[in-house]
């Protein structure tokens, strides 16, 4: 197999199924992996991650590899019963250690108001904010030098 990390996606009969057929359908039409992920708009290391089982496909990578691979929705409908063992394998892993939020800076205002108000604002208002963002960072920076 693949020897993949302990904290892979678990190889089940779902998960294996899913990666097969991506590989199969994949390498039938010809394609790299770089090839098909250029195609359905993911990285090639995300779609190389969901063919070794490193990671789990979401339902969106297989909605456009099918649109993609002309699998007639196979993938797609596989994906149901991958994403119940994702839930699963996530339940197993038991409670995740909580970390305290950081306190919010000027910085996450700024971004936050870029983000908030983007289609709001013009590509000018949108360099002016990005400038301020970079101007608390460089503000930020230089206070970290400084001790």
């Amino acid at each position: 197999m693949d020897g993949a990390p302990s904290d892979a996606a678990p190889d089940s009969i779902a998960s294996r199924r899913f990666r097969r057929e991506l590989r199969h359908w994949r390498t039938r039409g010809g394609m790299t992996q770089r090839a098909l992920a250029d195609r359905v708009r993911f990285s090639r290391e995300t779609v190389a991650a969901v063919e070794s089982g490193r990671r789990y496909g979401s339902r969106e990578l297989a909605v456009r590899c099918d649109e993609v691979l002309g699998t007639g929705g196979l993938l797609t409908a596989l994906w149901p019963e991958v994403a119940r063992e994702q839930i699963a394998a996530d339940g197993r892993r038991g409670p995740r250690e909580h970390i305290a939020p950081r306190p919010r800076t000027p910085a996450d205002d700024i971004v936050a108001m870029i983000v908030d108000n983007g289609a709001m604002l013009g590509p000018t208002e949108v360099v002016v904010e990005i400038d301020d963002l970079r101007t608390v960072i460089d503000r930020a920076l230089s206070r970290g030098r400084r001790r």
